[in-house]
């Protein structure tokens, strides 16, 4: 075998291991661009969907941030409303302390606080009662006027007892109930 067939030979075998190199390089690449695709892929899936929970959760911070100031709007709507009712309350015992009924409640609100705290009692009431209540209650009426829309406020003599039959403390006492008609 001469030198031109052991060249030859050697050719053929650089050249089948060149091919050999080339399809495995190409078959590399081609494994390396499908890795490449698919975590692409993967990246892309994962970032749309981490987008999509992110625009949920903020829908639903919208969402829950908007019944919360309808709640407090509807709150605060409820609130205005029972101050205007009451408002008005005060407004018809007002107009009620100035009419000819009111004496005769007064004279039930002072049996009922001499009834409760005995027959010594001091009675006291608005500036404006001083003289009905002075006829109705005699010795017992104390002249100290207490700020209050209407009714009385009786008190033992040493003080430790007392019986607060304001119109004032009665709406307040009331209040609860008032608000519960206007849920």
């Amino acid at each position: 075998m001469p030198l031109e067939s052991l060249v030859e030979e050697i050719r053929r075998r650089g050249e089948a291991d060149v091919a050999a190199l080339r399809a495995s390089t190409a078959a590399e690449v081609a494994r390396i661009d499908g890795e490449r695709d698919r975590q692409v892929a993967a990246i892309r899936t994962e970032a749309r969907q981490a987008g999509e929970r992110e625009a949920a959760r903020e829908r639903a911070q919208r969402l829950a941030g908007a019944k919360l100031a309808a709640r407090k709007l509807l709150y605060e709507a409820r609130e205005a409303r029972l101050q205007r009712a009451l408002e008005e309350t005060r407004e018809l015992l007002l107009e009620f302390a100035g009419s000819p009924a009111y004496a005769g409640v007064l004279k039930r609100m002072i049996a009922t606080a001499t009834d409760e705290l005995g027959r010594t009692v001091r009675i006291r009431g608005r500036a404006d009662d001083a003289a009905t209540l002075g006829r109705l209650a005699g010795k017992s009426f104390d002249p100290a006027a207490e700020p209050i829309l209407g009714g009385i406020v009786a008190e033992t003599p040493d003080g430790r007892r007392r019986l607060n039959l304001s119109f004032d403390e009665l709406l307040r006492l009331r209040s609860d109930r008032v608000r519960a008609l206007f849920r």
